[in-house]
């Protein structure tokens, strides 16, 4: 087989053989740089609507969308880290209610175990303390370890961490500044047929982005009013401002709404409120199923998909490579209906 390849073909062959190898192994160090390339490619439309709808300069559109992108992302850094906090704070301050719950637990749970026990020979009940007794053993010494393990890795990596934010941060800027460069040079490595058909992909995935983002918007909507209605029922003297934070939150594709209300449902249940509890994951439960059916609906009526593409994308997507693929799985099969509308991918075969 080999043999009959040409000596260009040996070329490529190596050349993409090494270039593979080369991607294992700067690929997973290059993750700050690749992200900011693509966060540039995605914040890429709103500056070229400050560029040609207020008659902007690039370099000033680039400044006001990336403060704009700062502004954003330490919003949202800033409610996790005060939502963390205090959290802890609260959880700190009630331990010793919590210990008491526990304590009453385990001694309620211990009398019904000796009426129990009553029953049975004495040589069975104690060999089951014994084995009780040290699986409790180990699953707090493997506890303890994994704890002590995740805080001390978690805190060495830490100024690794940052300075691989700082390297996104700097390296997007200058995405940001450079790429209409970057795009020309590419294009003076195609032919003229095929950079009109990257210029139209690019388009088309411009177009995409603004209504992926849209989508987002108007289900983060549909959201805040059913989270409005639910909790001025549930619980009117916090309903607005839980709503808020509920469509803040949902906003966040990876997030989303659960992510409030679940929480606050599982600890009004620790707390003893059943019927608070219930209601709040009734309203959850609601919240999930609106997302699940009106988002496929809505994602596909902006970004050019039918919703049931749409939703085998977004499945997929996350089954493969987790909440990333909420979001990739869509755009790879838009990618590849732009690359096949602009002629790039050619399937005109019948089986």
């Amino acid at each position: 087989m080999f043999r009959f390849l040409s000596k260009k073909q040996w070329i490529i062959l190596f050349v993409g053989i090494l270039f593979l190898i080369a991607a294992y192994f700067i690929l997973p160090v290059s993750i700050p740089i690749i992200t900011a390339f693509i966060t540039a490619l995605f914040l890429n439309p709103a500056v070229r609507m400050l560029q040609y709808r207020f008659k902007f300069k690039r370099k000033l559109s680039v400044i006001i969308v990336y403060i704009a992108f700062l502004v954003l992302i330490s919003i949202i850094g800033t409610y996790v880290v005060t939502k963390v906090v205090t959290q802890v704070i609260q959880v700190a301050e009630n331990a010793d209610t919590y210990i008491s719950q526990v304590e009453d637990f385990v001694f309620e749970w211990e009398e019904d175990y000796n009426q129990l026990a009553d029953q049975f020979p004495e040589k069975y009940t104690k060999a089951f303390e014994d084995q009780m007794s040290e699986q409790f053993k180990s699953y707090k010494e493997s506890f303890q370890v994994i704890n002590i393990d995740k805080v001390t890795n978690w805190a060495s990596q830490l100024p690794q961490y940052l300075v691989s934010f700082l390297v996104y941060l700097i390296a997007l800027f200058l995405f940001m500044l450079e790429m209409p460069r970057l795009k020309a040079k590419s294009y003076e490595y195609m032919t003229t047929k095929t950079a009109e058909k990257v210029r139209f992909m690019n388009s088309r995935l411009s177009y995409v982005v603004f209504g992926f983002l849209k989508a987002q918007f108007l289900v983060s909507l549909i959201i805040f009013i059913f989270s409005l209605i639910g909790l001025l029922f549930i619980a009117p003297k916090v309903a607005i401002i839980m709503s808020l934070i509920i469509w803040v939150v949902d906003f966040i594709p990876i997030i989303g709404s659960i992510a409030v209300v679940g929480p606050w449902a599982l600890y009004v249940f620790l707390t003893g409120d059943v019927v608070f509890g219930t209601k709040l994951s009734i309203l959850a439960i609601v919240l999930l199923a609106i997302r699940r059916t009106v988002e496929p609906k809505v994602m596909g009526r902006h970004i050019g998909l039918s919703p049931l593409a749409t939703l085998i994308a977004m499945y997929l997507g996350l089954k493969l490579i987790g909440v990333l693929g909420f979001f990739v799985g869509p755009l790879i099969v838009i990618a590849f209906n732009s690359a096949k509308e602009a002629g790039i991918i050619k399937m005109n075969w019948k089986i």
